[in-house]
């Protein structure tokens, strides 16, 4: 097998487990699932992933490093700062009315995970950090007094936006978060 086609394998797994992970939940997604939708068989799989935790944090690895340049990349279109903060949740409002939006798959996988060690958890807890660490960035461009306190308080709005998103199906909810924010703002 070339590196191709060993390279297309892995992405068509991943890919694969990643929609059924996201639409249906890790515990929901099982490897005859998994081997039945990807057309790739369970030796493989696990040759390429050893264990089903594996695979699930290499999908949520592939999403993080995905979504998260997705999101950097649309709030860094407004021109200030303060509108950077402000577009946190127009860009999330786009997101939750895209098709197939299902809400956080870090928030949802954390949820699967009862072990703060597990891999998947672990995984999680990076993009929540990589977000963080976003959020603080453009805090700090802003000049706010204390931009780690504004970027935790900020990203307790957007979860809490995704989360009411996801479990109402009411999309508002991120402009009820960009209200809240304004007002942080003083804007």
């Amino acid at each position: 097998m070339d590196s191709k086609s060993t390279s297309d394998v892995r992405e068509r797994l991943l890919e694969t487990a990643e929609d059924l992970i996201y639409r249906n939940g890790i515990n929901a997604t099982g490897m005859d699932l998994l081997v039945k939708t990807s057309g790739v068989a369970r030796k493989t799989i696990y040759k390429y992933f050893g264990t089903k935790d594996e695979l699930v944090a290499a999908v949520l690895k592939q999403r993080d490093e995905r979504w998260m340049s997705w999101f950097r990349a649309e709030v860094e279109k407004a021109q200030t700062p303060a509108a950077k903060l402000l577009d946190l949740f127009s860009v999330l409002k786009g997101w939750f009315l895209s098709p197939g939006f299902r809400g956080c798959a870090f928030i949802n996988t954390a949820g699967e995970t009862g072990d703060p060690a597990d891999p998947v958890r672990q995984v999680a807890k990076e993009h929540k950090e990589k977000l963080l660490s976003f959020v603080r960035e453009i805090c700090q461009e802003y000049g706010a007094a204390d931009p780690d306190a504004l970027a935790r308080q900020l990203l307790v709005l957007i979860d809490g936006a995704i989360t009411v998103a996801h479990v109402l199906g009411d999309s508002s909810s991120a402009d009820s978060a960009q209200a809240i924010a304004r007002n942080l703002l003083g804007e």
